[in-house]
This record gives C-alpha cells, structure tokens and sequence, in this order.
C-alpha cells in the first residue's frame, strides 16, 4: 500500500532518518517504538504528507485515503457537536441531499432518468451505510466518552481533551485506507480506551499508531517499529514480545560484537607489529584493506538502569484515612452521595471510572484539601500524607531552574540520587538546567511529581500520576511504587498501571462507590460475573409461571393465560434462536471471503494491475458492508 525507498529526513544538522526502507501492507497494525525525540511524530507526520523528506521516494497506492490525528492543537467551533462530528460522512450526506432532490422532481415529473439514477444512488447510499449514518455517529461519540445531553452542545464549550475526541470521532467514521494516531489514548479514560481498542481491533483498513499505553500496544498491535540512531527496525507481535525480540536480539548483538571487536584487534595488533617490515608488506596492506571492508556492529543505546526508593513512610495507625457518609455536591450538581470509606494502611487503592464520575472529587476530599458538604473524613494516626493534584505544576517556583527546584525541599539523604530520579522523569544533561518558566505542561507535572515523592510520607495521593511520562518512566515509577512500604491511593488511565499497582478497585460512579478487591483485571472479571449474573435473573424472571408468585391455583383462566403466555415466549426464542444460527452462518462466511480477499491484497503483486486492484477494492468494501450489516442484525436478535 505505500512503500518508503531511502528515504532522509534532517532537522537542522540533526538527522531523523538516514536511508530508511520500509513497507505498509492494507491491514497492518503497527505500533511505533523509540526514545522521545527519535522521530515518531515525525514519521507519522511524514506518512500523512504534513512534511517532506529530504530524499528518496514515497510510493503511495492509487485511492490511498489518510487520517492523521496529532497529539494536540486540535478545535472545533461554530457547530455543534453532532453536527460537527457527522460532518466528517459529508459523501453520505451529500448522497443524502440528492436522494432529496431527486425524490422531489420525481414527485413533481415522471422523469425516467431521474428515477434510474435515484434507483443507483440509493443503493449505494445503503451499501455505505448511509441509513445507520446518525446511529453510527451516536455510537462512536458514546463509545468515546460524551453523553446524549453533549450533542447539542457547542463543539467551541469542550476543553482540550475532549477537542481531541472530537477530532478522533470524525477519523474513525471516516475510516481512512491508513490511520495514522499519535498518542491517541492521551485524553481517554479507561472506559473509552476500552471501547477504542475493540474499535481499532475489527478495523478493516491499515493503522499506524504512536502510544504510551503498554496496554493498548499489546492489545492492539500485530507488529512494532523500533526507531533508533535514524534506522527503523521491525518485530512481529505486540509490545510485549518486542521487549523480549529486542533483548534476545541485543544480547546477540553484544555477542557479535564482542567478536567483531576480537578479530579488529588482533589485525590491528598484527598490522601494529609488522607495519615497518619490508618482507611482510603485501600482509599489512592486506590487513588494511580487511579493515576498511569491515562493517562496524553499533548498539542500541541501553538507557541506565534508573531506580530510587523512597523515603521510609513514618508508621500510622492500622486505619490510614475513612470517610464516614460523606457527600459533595457543587450547586445542584450532586457527585458523591452517602460515600462511606475506609482505606487500611499498606493498601495500594485505584479509582476508576469515566471523565466526570468523581474521581479527583473523591481524591479532594480524601487528601482533606476540600471538605464533604455532609459527613466527615477522618484520619488515621499519625498521618503524613502526599497529595499529587492534576494541577500540582502550578505550586513549582518558576524563578528556579530544575534542579534547584527539586532539590529545595528535598530530604538531604536523597540529594545524592536527585540527578538519577530527575532522569526516571525525563530530565537529564543540560535539561536540569532549564528554568522552570519555559518547562512545557508535560515537563512541569514531570518535576512536580519528582519532588512530591521525595518527601516521607505514609499515604500517597496519586491523580494521573502517570500523564506525560514515557513507557520505560511509567515502569521505574511503578517499580518503585511496589516497594513503597506506605499506603497509595491512586487514579490512573493506563491499565498496565493499574493492573500491576493495584490490590483494590474503587469504581466511582453514579454517585456511589463500589469497592472490588484485587487489580483491574480481577475488578473487570467480578463486573463481567455480575453482568452475567444480572442477565440471568431476568431471564429466570421472564419464565416464571405468575401462578407461582401467589396467583389463585383454582383459577383455571389464569392457568390458561400463563401457559399460553411460556408457548409464545418459547416459540419467539425458538424463532430468535433459528434467525440467530442463520445470521452466524452467513457471518461466518462473509468473514471468511473477507480474509481471502484481504490475504490476495496483502500480495505486492495486486498492485501492478490497477483495474484489478479496484475491483478487488470494490468488492472488499462491499463485504465489509455486507458484513456490518449482518453485525447489527445480529445485535438486533441479541438485544
């Protein structure tokens, strides 16, 4: 689908790219690696045309579509949400106005040209979705966090994240041949990064994505990039695996390299010794030129092995912090109600649930910085506590420089490793050096929540601790917090986080909070149980005789009534249950002429013949229709 030759690319005299070869097939998932300022956002950039290489070429398919979403910079106005969002589908709607027109002259002349052309087009406008076009938009903003009271809203009223959203929700309905997203989960919760993963998971066209979420790589991503020292170098399988792939690889490499270094210096120990010897000249010349040929092994640069412990915790009292019945509400705005918590010392808490439920709210009120309008919060003995705010930037002194900044309230046993923990945190040479006044947003919360870990403290209060850090940061943070000898509580939307943080869920919603022990995988098994549990008992309700409830046994027309009531419930299932073994069966089959189909397009070759290559186009986007049609069939039986 677009092929990469030799392609440079130089900022200044710093060089991004040197000579890079690379193939996008039409259905690859790749998940783009690399150390900040390698050039990731440059390649993706590079890819949707937003900058040109400084040579070789970009062979691009004929009919290739491109959708790039940038980490920000992104907004709306001037419609509203809906609106703006539909606007992305402007070919449907456009086939939509026709339709109107033509509807409309046919009504008014018996015109047999336009009642052939309206025959076409309405077919077409079926076969692309065109009658699901207002579900589909209200299915991808649902699934992306906004609620049905956003829709009408002015896009210019959200704030930058769910600006970003917005901007995602048109790429997705507008399914390019090629996604391009870089950092797309940036401004998701966990329950809309749910919802984007199965998205991207059955989306039928090619994506290449840049992310912080190891998570989302692993479940996402069917192969990595790495980009290093201006090379790109591939690995199948997901984020995981690369880890693996790349240090078998780099131990192999250390290997080769052990041995190149070997041969290197026992030719130039014997070029060394003989070089003033007449009678061993044609050798050392020989020797010489062995040299010249030989391709030197360079390594991928091993970043230092960064870890800091953190001061020992003062002891507290078994209880480390409660709530007791507290409510907040803003105005009328009601977020927490009749909230009762206690949080044991030693206990690693997360809070999870959408933007909006009150998750920081509940943090506030924990942390004691806002009190409950109802109900008290109680701490435990002895506590000391540390409280990361999502704003917590705002309290650094801009008059300082990074490291004086750190070091101000630093504990003077952790001075000697300040220049280690600001290098977990992404500062390191002359960045600790740069006044906190010209930081940007990401490298100001890095420092802040630099320095608040360094204080003792028995209770962490953690909100979004891991926002703009970098996977390998995300990791030595999360080393060091297991070894925190204290109690966190902690909100957090990358999974992998959370997952291997947590020992209890706190789920934050409604109003309410409910508390499920274990991580975030066991919280999502016990939701999924009582899902299951919940749609069994109705079912159960469904089919029980009414008789059975207290009705009269003597009444013989009630008897009647209910057992014709369970034959019609039994034969509607028996109906649903044939339609749905129907619908199954065609899926099956469509999804299997799909994937023959996709694996004759992942051929090189297809792409010499042009007709042939549309027509297999064409009929790979009718399946995928065929096949969504069938889904929400198939959906419509299930619900």
């Amino acid at each position: 689908m677009i092929q990469l030759r030799k392609i440079d690319k130089y900022f200044a005299d710093r060089r991004i790219f040197s000579a890079i070869d690379w193939h996008i097939r039409p259905t690859d998932r790749i998940g783009l690696c690399g150390e900040n300022g390698a050039g990731k956002s440059t390649l993706l950039k590079l890819l949707a045309g937003l900058v040109e290489s400084d040579g070789g070429t970009l062979q691009i398919a004929k009919g290739t579509t491109f959708g790039y979403l940038p980490q920000d910079g992104l907004e709306h106005r001037g419609r509203s949400l809906f609106v703006e969002t539909q606007s992305a589908l402007a070919d449907l709607q456009q086939m939509e106005s026709e339709l109107r027109q033509l509807e409309k002259n046919i009504a008014e002349v018996d015109d047999v040209s336009a009642l052939e052309r309206y025959a076409e087009l309405q077919q077409l406008f079926e076969q692309r979705g065109g009658y699901q076009m207002e579900s589909e938009v209200g299915r991808v903003l649902h699934g992306l966090g906004f609620s049905g009271a956003d829709f009408d809203k002015p896009c210019e009223t959200f704030s930058g994240g769910w600006q970003m959203r917005i901007a995602l929700a048109k790429l997705l309905l507008q399914k390019p041949n090629l996604l391009l997203l870089d950092e797309p989960t940036n401004h998701l919760d966990l329950p809309a990064r749910d919802w984007l993963e199965d998205y991207l998971l059955n989306y039928p066209y090619a994506i290449v994505l840049v992310s912080h979420d190891r998570f989302f790589l692993d479940k996402v991503v069917t192969r990595i990039v790495e980009i290093w020292n201006g090379n790109l170098t591939g690995y199948p399988g997901n984020y995981s695996r690369y880890i693996c792939s790349r240090d078998e690889k780099i131990a192999a490499l250390k290997q080769a390299k052990q041995q190149q270094d070997e041969e290197i210096s026992r030719i130039e120990g014997f070029i060394s010794r003989f070089r003033y010897q007449a009678n061993k000249a044609s050798q050392v010349q020989s020797r010489v030129k062995q040299l010249e040929k030989i391709v030197r092994i360079s390594l991928p640069p091993q970043r230092k092995k960064i870890a800091f412990t953190f001061p020992s915790p003062p002891k507290g009292g078994r209880i480390a912090v409660s709530l007791k019945n507290a409510s907040q509400h803003y105005g009328t705005f009601e977020v927490l109600q009749q909230v009762d918590l206690l949080v044991e010392q030693g206990e690693r808490v997360a809070l999870v649930g959408p933007n909006g439920a009150g998750k920081s709210t509940l943090m506030r009120l924990l942390a004691g910085v806002e009190q409950p309008v109802a109900g008290e919060r109680v701490a435990g003995h002895n506590l000391l506590q540390a409280y990361f705010a999502q704003n917590q930037a705002d309290e650094l002194n801009s008059a300082h420089d990074v490291y004086t900044e750190i070091m101000s309230e630093s504990p003077v046993a952790m001075v000697p490793r300040l220049r280690n923990i600001l290098g977990a945190f992404l500062f390191s040479g002359d960045d600790i050096e740069k006044s906190v006044n010209v930081l940007s947003g990401g490298e100001r919360n890095r420092l802040a929540l630099a320095k608040l870990l360094l204080r003792p403290a028995n209770l962490l209060l953690l909100d979004e601790p891991t926002n703009h850090l970098d996977l390998q940061s995300k990791q030595i943070l999360l080393d060091s917090l297991k070894k925190y000898q204290g109690t966190i509580v902690f909100v957090s939307h990358d999974r992998y986080f959370v997952d291997a943080l947590a020992t209890r869920v706190l789920e934050v919603g409604a109003g309410k909070v409910e508390s499920y022990p274990g991580n975030y995988a066991d919280f999502l098994c016990k939701k999924q149980a009582l899902g299951d549990s919940t749609h069994s008992v109705n079912r159960v309700e469904q089919h029980l005789d009414p008789l059975s409830e207290g009705g009269s046994v003597n009444d013989k027309e009630s008897r009647i009534q209910a057992h014709a009531t369970r034959k019609n419930q039994q034969r509607r299932e028996q109906k649903q249950q044939r339609d749905l073994s129907r619908i199954e069966s065609q899926i099956e089959f469509t999804e299997q002429q799909l994937e023959n189909i996709e694996q004759r397009m992942a051929s090189p070759d297809i792409y010499q013949d042009q007709e042939q290559w549309r027509q297999i186009n064409a009929d790979h986007v009718k399946l995928k229709e065929n096949l969504d049609d069938l889904y929400l069939q198939w959906e419509g039986l299930q619900s």
